[in-house]
């Protein structure tokens, strides 16, 4: 526990509709945008929810994505979203905490990747700025992504060796791609 801090790890069916409620605004709120749409997408999606007392202050996701390295197989992938921390819980290390949870919970997948909103915060923690370029699958294509897109890893137990200027592939989804 940090901070009075208590982390659950829940699968989305095993969510509330209070907890839903309760994540949908955290993340609104923290994004200064409707997200609603894209949380539905998350069906298969496992969260980590931060609360102190009942009130719930950081939040993040993970969805299985299926990512490749040119040369490589299909590397089984916790993609990580919709990291959110209430404004006026930031700056007590819950975010960190839930970041921590989110790698020690995925470390059964080849590698864990996120777009970030910061790549410091994020290369503090471990994860590493992908430098190759960055390609999304779609109808047996490869197509490229906007130039001003970043991506992360965190490499776990079974991810091979890499390299980060390597070509890096995604499967095509509906709203954010990466």
């Amino acid at each position: 526990m940090v901070n009075g801090l208590q982390l659950t790890v829940l699968s989305c069916d095993e969510l509330s509709r209070d907890q839903r409620l309760a994540i949908m605004d955290l993340v609104n709120r923290a994004y200064e945008e409707d997200l609603t749409a894209l949380f539905h997408t998350f069906a298969e999606a496992t969260h980590v929810l931060g609360t102190v007392g009942e009130t719930l202050v950081s939040h993040a996701l993970w969805v299985t994505r299926w990512l490749q390295v040119d040369g490589l197989s299909m590397l089984r992938t916790a993609y990580v979203e919709l990291v959110a921390t209430d404004a006026a819980w930031r700056r007590r290390g819950y975010a960190t905490a839930v970041m921590r949870r989110v790698a020690q919970e995925v470390q059964g997948y080849d590698i864990a990747a996120l777009s970030p909103f910061s790549v410091a915060y994020y290369a503090r923690l471990g994860w590493e700025r992908w430098q190759g370029p960055l390609l999304i699958r779609k109808d047996g294509k490869l197509l490229p992504t906007d130039a001003d897109e970043d991506v992360m890893i965190l490499r776990l137990p079974q991810t091979p060796p890499l390299d980060l200027r390597a070509s890096l592939s995604v499967e095509w989804r509906e709203g954010e791609v990466w």
